[in-house]
């Protein structure tokens, strides 16, 4: 590999994570009630506003603020334009769908219109059902479409997207194996999808392949030395936010989403700066695990909105986190052997942590005035 192409290749891995646009989500529940021997199938649809707005435009009189009023005019048209995009069989046959109320509800990233969805199918007791999914499609290729289904006390999750637009389903035979391995992917994605916790993590990797040496970073002799570092940062915060994410879900601590999030953002913030004002040049793995337990309580908000199985909470919530190690896992698996190549360089020395962690910083600087004053300014 050239030097040219690894520099592209690391600028993309620490700058593009700050310039995509983050995902839009929306989380489709589906209760399938056969208890009677005849099944009863309801539903919930959570899409959030802002999305919405970009679609249809629900914002009328153009001053960036969505009032109910200006959505509860919409509701036909918000109904009309998402049921166009989703479909629901049973045993091959297609269910009717409709929209007999709508609410609005926060979510950790905002407001979301909530629709209360009906399903009238003509098998009394269906075996299968299989979900067309294609909301947003021709405007935003990044949506997802986060899926729970019950059926017969068992929850499984599912996400719907580009490559996965209709998903079949098998009713009341999901196994804990399944549960497990539909939130460990869970997991995984959303830490993909997390620009703030991978800017927090790259921060603190950033310099683990060099030493600061006489006022500056110089590279770093073994890659031993290396790996050693990014170990004790990473299992650092893997245990942090673990913990939190744990007495979080369980309902033992809870905090304002609003300061949660505004704290994650001034994490990456000090993190960042600390790799061009180095004062915690050997301790980073200390910073990893304070931050890393504010953290949990940002993962655990999105664990919240993916909504958990009243049976199978415990599985749902180390499926979930161990997706996230694995997701974490294989950035650093990307990060760290090319990293360790270029760490002699000028410009992973200087423009890459220098000035890859002063771009970080002022990303996470808007991001905390945005998250603390309660306004929006980035699409992401």
């Amino acid at each position: 590999m050239s030097w040219a192409r690894c520099l592209a290749f690391m600028l993309a891995v620490v700058v593009m994570p700050a310039l995509a646009h983050k995902p839009s989500d929306s989380y489709l529940a589906f209760k399938v009630d056969q208890a009677t021997g005849s099944a009863r199938i309801s539903g919930q649809w959570d899409i959030a506003l802002r999305d919405l707005d970009f679609a249809i435009g629900l914002d009328a009189d153009g001053d960036g603020n969505i009032t109910w009023g200006e959505t509860r005019a919409k509701h036909a048209e918000i109904a009309a334009y998402a049921l166009a995009r989703l479909a629901v069989q049973a045993d091959g046959v297609d269910c009717s769908l409709s929209v007999p109320d709508q609410l609005i509800d926060k979510h950790s990233d905002g407001a979301y219109t909530v629709m209360q969805l009906a399903l009238s199918c003509a098998q009394a007791s269906p075996k299968q059902l299989t979900i067309s999914y294609r909301l947003f499609a021709d405007i935003d290729p990044q949506h997802r479409g986060l899926l729970k289904l019950e059926s017969d006390g068992l929850a499984r999750t599912a996400i719907f997207g580009p490559e996965s637009r209709q998903q079949q389903f098998t009713l009341g035979k999901t196994s804990h194996l399944t549960q497990f391995v539909d939130y460990a992917r869970e997991g995984v994605w959303h830490i993909w999808i997390g620009f703030d916790h991978i800017l927090f993590l790259l921060s603190l990797l950033l310099p683990a392949v060099l030493v600061w040496q006489h006022g500056r970073w110089q590279a770093s002799a073994r890659f031993s030395t290396s790996f050693i570092e990014v170990t004790k940062i990473v299992t650092a915060f893997t245990v942090a936010h673990s913990i939190t994410l744990s007495l979080a879900t369980l309902g033992v601590v809870a905090l304002p989403t609003r300061l949660v999030e505004s704290a994650i953002a001034a994490s990456v913030v000090l993190a960042a700066l600390n790799n061009v004002w180095p004062t915690l040049r050997g301790r980073r793995w200390m910073v990893a695990f304070g931050f890393g337990l504010l953290h949990g309580f940002g993962f655990a908000s999105v664990l919240a909105d993916l909504g958990l199985p009243s049976g199978a909470l415990v599985l749902a919530l180390i499926g979930f986190n161990v997706g996230v190690e694995a997701g974490q896992l294989a950035i650093v698996a990307v990060f760290l052997p090319l990293a360790f190549v270029l760490r002699r360089s000028w410009f992973y020395q200087r423009l890459v942590v220098i000035g890859g962690s002063l771009l970080i910083a002022a990303l996470a600087a808007v991001w905390l005035a945005e998250r603390a004053f309660n306004f929006k300014v980035m699409p992401f």
